[in-house]
């Protein structure tokens, strides 16, 4: 079944592919980009906006897995519900806004971008337009289906041949090109960080209040290593670190709290280093 799929008017594609845009700037340290992009998701994912309501809707069905194959069939039936209850021509005028603003303050090549679970999203952006057949609809319809209620072993074999030389070109660039740029604890705050825009924060606020306290314990740790007692120039830099840490819970969460935390992640990896 070959489906018609217009990326630009998929606003989960759009979206996906904003984070992605968004990831590299952070790994580039390109704060002028960085900016750029915050603002375009704010501005148009934000909690009241109605390409947020959409695309709660398409991730409702996209990113949910592992579960009873009737659960499954009664989100994508309420899914669908939902969305014909939205307007339709106030979702089209603002992801023309956001079309228009990524042209004008990114690049059209955002929509070239990259987006490792496409399939699923354009089998979503399918099954909510009018102008599918009923039949394709009704297979497409059971295809997610399966997908939302196969199990872990399933789900990886199914998904190994998918696009499969385009994903690999993709991810020996990647590692080729941030591999050792960052560490694990890195990988996992810029995960939270690209996520929070659609959560209001909420889980960057949980991770970032858990991961500062261990830092922090890690650089009383480190203070009282031999090394850095006996060099009063790193001794007093990790003193420095730790005020930082310890003053950013009374502060708003911004690009520069997420700079610090990237910061201190990366000092102490060096310290444990050279402890080795």
């Amino acid at each position: 079944m070959r489906l018609k799929h217009n990326k630009k008017r998929n606003t989960a594609f759009v979206y996906e592919a904003l984070v992605r845009e968004l990831t590299e700037s952070v790994v580039k340290n390109n704060k002028n980009k960085q900016n750029k992009i915050v603002s375009i998701i704010k501005d148009h994912f934000g909690r009241a906006s109605i390409l947020k309501e959409e695309l709660d809707l398409y991730r409702s069905i996209y990113e949910t897995r592992h579960i009873e194959k009737n659960t499954a069939e009664k989100i994508v039936v309420e899914a669908k519900n939902r969305y014909n209850s939205l307007n339709k021509k106030q979702i089209f005028q603002e992801q023309s806004a956001l079309i228009n603003k990524i042209n004008k303050m990114l690049s059209n090549k955002v929509f070239t971008n990259f987006v490792p679970n496409f399939k699923s999203i354009a089998s979503v952006y399918s099954i909510f337009q009018d102008a599918l057949p009923v039949k394709d609809r009704v297979l497409l319809e059971e295809n997610i289906v399966d997908q939302m209620s196969a199990s872990v072993e399933t789900k990886q074999e199914g998904q190994q041949p998918i696009d499969s030389l385009v994903y690999n070109t993709f991810v020996s660039k990647f590692n080729e090109e941030y591999a050792d740029a960052l560490n694990e604890g890195q990988r996992d705050l810029l995960g939270h960080y690209v996520s929070s825009f659609a959560d209001n924060g909420l889980g960057l606020k949980m991770y970032l209040n858990e991961e500062i306290g261990k830092l922090k314990d890690k650089l009383q740790v480190v203070k009282r290593e031999e090394l850095i007692k006996n060099d009063n120039s790193l001794k007093e830099k990790v003193e420095k670190v730790y005020n930082i840490l310890d003053l950013s819970k009374n502060k708003e969460i911004d690009t520069e709290t997420i700079e610090v935390v990237l910061k201190t992640q990366d000092l102490l990896e060096e310290i444990n280093k050279n402890d080795d």
